[in-house]
């Protein structure tokens, strides 16, 4: 790639104050790979953390695992069910029927006039805020959820997307880590999927996956949401993170390189709060109006 794929024109004649509706490649970016078993096995201190890798805004929601665990050590936390689940905007996904979760540490939000907490894996088959009351051991949570948010970098504006409707199916089994033993750790975990409600929705991470960093979910959003890139500091000096992806050997081992997927910083607008985090390019499509 030789140029930016977004002409400079239309760069100067840009208003001040906004960002061009393009999409746009830097020089370079599609082949800046970030090998995550190349990055220092020691994170570092960074913006979003104490613990990052390729990036100071690329980080685990804290230095222990990013599930918040009961008082006796297990991940899965009683709720009683019958409550909405909700989106980042706050609009009903789904009617929460399963009596447990588990939750993202420090993901807390006040939507719908209450305070809500990630839970992973909700009756909607997707991630989503779920109101802190409607948890059985609602005070010992309260006392662990902490609060974690993704900050802005400062950097440039960049083009303005959405999330898509659909995804390249190909892409669903391949793997974000190499030599994966797990169920999960797939790329489709990144991509915007038909959930229960018979909607497409997709997640805004907190941490580029392969990382060690846990591929934490930070919010969750429908097809169609507005999504602001943004640029952002990189051991490879592009304003993106790019990981390599993994199919199966002939052993049946994910050992077998098979092509990559590239990880955009930005914001959503969320219920009139800005949420950052990192989404893959293959879940958004180019797009205008993002504020």
């Amino acid at each position: 790639m030789k140029h930016l794929t977004l002409v400079a024109l239309l760069l100067s004649a840009c208003t001040v104050g906004d960002a061009p509706d393009e999409e746009e490649v830097l020089e370079g970016e599609d082949e800046a790979l970030v090998d995550p078993l190349a990055a220092s096995n020691k994170g570092s201190p960074g913006v979003n953390g104490d613990y990052c890798k390729g990036s100071p805004f690329n980080c685990r929601f804290r230095y222990e695992d990013s599930r918040i665990a009961t008082p006796e050590g297990a991940e899965s936390w009683e709720v009683r069910p019958g409550a909405s689940v909700r989106d980042g905007q706050g609009k009903v996904l789904f009617e929460q029927t399963g009596g447990s979760m588990k939750f993202n540490y420090g993901q807390t939000r006040s939507l719908a006039g209450k305070a809500h907490a990630l839970g992973m894996a909700t009756s909607n088959g997707s991630a989503g805020w779920y109101p802190i009351e409607r948890i059985v051991r609602e005070t010992a949570f309260r006392n662990r959820v902490g609060n974690v948010d993704a900050k802005d970098t400062g950097g440039e504006r960049m083009a303005c997307y959405e999330i898509r409707s659909t995804y390249d199916p190909g892409l669903f089994e391949k793997k974000v880590v190499k030599d994966s033993k797990s169920a999960n750790e797939r790329a489709g975990d990144y991509l915007p999927l038909s959930r229960h409600n018979g909607e497409a929705s997709a997640n805004l991470v907190f941490s580029v996956p392969g990382f060690g960093l846990g591929g934490a979910t930070a919010d969750h959003f429908r097809a169609g949401t507005k999504f602001r890139r943004i640029s952002v500091p990189t051991s490879t000096g592009k304003p993106s993170i790019t990981i390599p992806l993994w199919v199966k050997n002939s052993a049946g081992d994910y050992l077998k390189e098979s092509g990559s997927m590239r990880f955009y910083y930005g914001y959503i607008v969320g219920d009139g709060v800005k949420r950052f985090g990192w989404m893959a390019e293959d879940a958004l499509k180019t797009s205008t109006g993002c504020p």
